[in-house]
């Protein structure tokens, strides 16, 4: 996915990352031998969709418009070339797609869906923090109380509980890697608990 930091937009506002006042981009390279690995996914597009995942011309329209089926069992997620999905609830989706393609993409949906739905950028109040390492599941077992064992959270599992003392939907991407979506007003707390959390592994920022 593409990722930039900062964005010129045609209106010339100037939008920045959440975590742009932490400048990340200095750190990067400082450390490699941490045994948590940290990078934010600057500024990519947030989509949120609701609709009715037991009509079949609404989830016929996201395939088309996305190249990837709705995920509709609950906790799962889906990804195509435009689009990573993870469900949210019976009837809601988070759709993240490449820095600067959100509005194309909303307008595909708003194309090829039909009847009843809702399709929202709230790209904006969010945003994307991966998390991997050998010592990422120490790290995530004293940040949320889920149970992190691959029976319970395989890869490809979508859940929204507590990261410390805030809430996050965290994505297992694979055994040891893990991507939180976390609120733009939380994320400070977000990045100075995992500063904390790692000190007695060490901390990379990629």
């Amino acid at each position: 996915m593409i990722q930039r930091e900062t964005v010129k937009m045609s209106n010339s506002i100037q939008v920045e990352s959440p975590l742009h006042h932490a400048q990340l981009e200095q750190l990067i390279g400082q450390s490699s031998a941490g045994g948590i690995v940290l990078h934010e996914h600057k500024l990519l597009g947030h989509l949120n969709l609701r609709g009715n995942a037991a009509d079949a011309e609404f989830l016929a329209g996201v395939k088309e418009a996305l190249g990837v089926a709705l995920p509709i069992t609950p906790c799962s997620s889906a990804k195509s070339d435009l689009a990573q999905i993870m469900w949210l609830a019976p009837d809601e989706w988070l759709i993240i797609v490449a820095s600067g393609s959100e509005v194309e993409i909303e307008q595909k949906l708003r194309t090829y869906l039909t009847g009843h739905f809702a399709v929202s950028d709230i790209s904006g109040a969010q945003t994307l923090l991966e998390l991997s390492g050998k010592d990422v599941i120490g790290l995530m077992k004293k940040s949320t109380g889920y149970d992190l064992h691959l029976d319970s959270f395989p890869v490809g599992k979508v859940v929204g509980t507590t990261f410390a003392k805030t809430g996050a939907h965290i994505l297992r991407v694979s055994e040891d890697r893990f991507q939180l979506i976390v609120r733009r007003s939380f994320s400070d707390y977000v990045w100075l608990w995992i500063q904390h959390g790692s000190q007695e592994y060490g901390l990379t920022i990629v």
